[in-house]
């Protein structure tokens, strides 16, 4: 099914190697992200801007799965539309790590646990399956560092469905390692990694989905030249098997999706759009601003771009000149190193998108044109995940032969044993230099690696009746906090944040500029509102600047505060005196 790589005598990897490996992993992580391991709950990486939502997502995804599993994506944001979850990669496979706690901090520490895990998986992955390709340990360890630590991945910190990308190794690693000995559980094992990744987001899953049937072609091709062989039973049932089981779970994942691109065309990503995101070849030469070796070295080509948080693209000049060695060196068969090669090359162009009006016929723009699927991916640049993967394995094969050609010197000079352990820690500062090339020095107390605290909703208000309308709700920064605020209690509520902004939240928002008043009241009651709740620190440079003063004399309002927090109970048309009237997130989701 899969040609076995040719390379130099493999070793297998013992249960002692594999355990060295999680851990390690998982230590490093936690040094490379430090001190957040000490702040759980408190601190979160990057920014407070998508990082609050995804903790929101992961949240939901706990509270979903044990209270309307059956309703997973009716979340309580951007009530009253209907599968809002949607909106967004939502992290799905995260899901089960929310049913551990409950609240804002407890879903900021599981989003801190879940992101250091994230480059854990990325680096055992890339390890894994440089190892099934016949990569040596220090080979591999290159590649897990090559693939977890590339320069460019700081800039994704923010982007928790971009940076938990170590399914697509490990999926392969399993695949690789099922096929190579005949061992159908790993092959099935294989596409349930490939369908969990899926499930993190379309942003990964999408391309991912499509090097996997790139990958079955090639397998086909391979089997035709070869003159048919006989194939094994058992790996063709458990190849169909794992396909129904990645089937299945993209088909069930989609159709909200599907739904939600045709109830919202503003869902669609215009060659407009596209192009916000795209960039010059120069984005390959850019590295993030934080990255202390590099940062300030290419901020002249960085400054003039748009969206630059997207267009930092460079891979790392260590990773770079490794895979050139490997790219030349037999470690790999002629045919994977080239196959690797023209993949890195076709995903680095692919990842620059398109000009609208250049006149250029855009490889990017092809895609998109041709295939409908392609529309779901709106910043070209995190393809770079793919072309990363492979220049991770080319490093390592670089390593390996660099490695090779120094136990040649040593034998050849009848060295100590000790000195026999130079291609090891070769390998190890090779590592080492690329971690820190791509993440800088651990521990390093200048370190430009943004972990800001996050900011807690000042009172409480799960009691208050539902649906709730959050004041001001104009700026992303302020919807964001809402989100995360709301995972206490997941009230139903108005406000909320994705990339898609619905044109119903932001017509109800219009007109309740003027709130408190006889026309906003009323318009409130109108679309079932129950609640207005103002935020008055946050309420300077807003249309609501001042309301909170305002009187709601005869306007039929409960007003409460609650530190510097002011709460506006409004009756419903149908609910008499003292009556509750509540809706619930998953229920009361209006036809629009």
């Amino acid at each position: 099914m899969i040609p076995r790589p040719m390379t130099a005598a493999r070793t297998e990897i013992s249960r002692r190697e594999l355990a060295f490996l999680v851990v390690g992993a998982c230590l490093l992580s936690v040094m490379m992200n430090w001190p957040l391991i000490l702040n759980l709950g408190t601190d979160i990486p990057r920014d407070i801007g998508d990082p609050l939502v995804q903790s929101w997502q992961i949240a939901w995804g706990g509270h979903a799965l044990g209270h309307q599993p059956l309703d997973f994506f009716q979340a309580n944001h951007f009530w009253p539309l209907p599968d809002t979850l949607a909106f967004s990669d939502a992290l799905i496979g995260y899901a089960p790590a929310g049913l551990i706690g409950d609240g804002p901090k407890a879903a900021v520490a599981r989003y801190d646990l879940m992101f250091m895990f994230a480059y854990a998986l990325v680096f055992v992955g890339a390890y894994l399956l440089a190892r099934e390709l016949g990569l040596g340990p220090g080979g591999a360890a290159v590649a897990g560092a090559a693939c977890a630590f590339a320069p460019y991945r700081l800039e994704q910190d923010g982007h928790m469905q971009v940076i938990s990308s170590g399914g697509v190794p490990l999926s392969l690693a399993l695949g690789v390692r099922g096929y190579r000995l005949a061992q159908p559980g790993w092959v099935v094992a294989a596409f349930c990694v490939a369908a969990w990744q899926l499930s993190l987001g379309f942003s990964v899953g999408l391309p991912f989905a499509h090097l996997l049937g790139i990958l079955a072609l090639i397998a086909v091709i391979y089997w035709l030249r070869a003159g048919r062989p006989p194939l094994e039973r058992r790996l063709v049932v458990a190849t169909v098997v794992g396909l129904a089981i990645f089937g299945g779970v993209t088909a069930v994942i989609s159709r909200p999706y599907v739904r939600v691109a045709d109830a919202h065309p503003q869902a669609h990503r215009s060659p407009e759009v596209v192009e916000e995101f795209s960039g010059p070849a120069k984005v390959f030469i850019v590295a993030p601003r934080e990255n202390s070796i590099w940062g300030d070295r290419t901020e002249k080509y960085r400054v003039n771009l748009q969206n630059p948080q997207e267009k930092t693209l460079f891979p790392g000049l260590v990773i770079l000149v490794l895979a050139g060695i490997g790219l030349g060196s037999p470690v790999f068969p002629r045919g994977l190193r080239i196959g690797l090669g023209v993949g890195v090359l076709v995903v680095s162009v692919l990842a620059l998108g398109f000009q609208v009006e250049d006149g250029l016929l855009w490889p990017y723009r092809v895609v998109y044109e041709v295939n409908p699927l392609w529309e779901a991916i709106r910043v070209p640049g995190r393809l770079l995940v793919f072309s990363s993967l492979g220049l991770a394995l080319l490093a390592g094969a670089g390593a390996h032969a660099v490695g090779r050609a120094l136990a040649r010197r040593v034998d050849a000079a009848e060295l100590t044993p000790r000195a026999a352990a130079a291609p090891t820690v070769l390998a190890a500062l090779l590592a080492a230099a690329i971690v820190i090339e791509g993440r800088g020095l651990p521990f390093d107390p200048y370190d430009d690696q943004d972990q800001p605290p996050v900011p807690y909703a000042p009172a409480r208000v799960a009691d208050v009746p539902t649906p709730q309308l959050h004041l001001p709700a104009e700026r992303a920064v302020d919807n964001r906090r809402y989100v995360l605020w709301s995972t206490d209690g997941f009230p139903a509520m108005v406000n909320g944040r994705s990339s898609l902004i619905p044109a119903y939240t932001d017509a109800l928002l219009k007109d309740v500029h003027s709130f408190p008043d006889r026309r906003s009241v009323a318009q409130l009651k109108a679309f079932g509102i129950r609640s207005v709740i103002f935020y008055t620190r946050r309420l300077s440079g807003t249309p609501w600047e001042g309301a909170a003063d305002r009187s709601v004399a005869g306007l039929g309002l409960i007003r409460r505060e609650r530190d510097g927090v002011v709460i506006y109970e409004i009756p419903s048309l149908s609910a008499g005196p003292g009556e509750s009237n509540d809706s619930s997130a998953g229920s009361d989701r209006r036809s629009l």
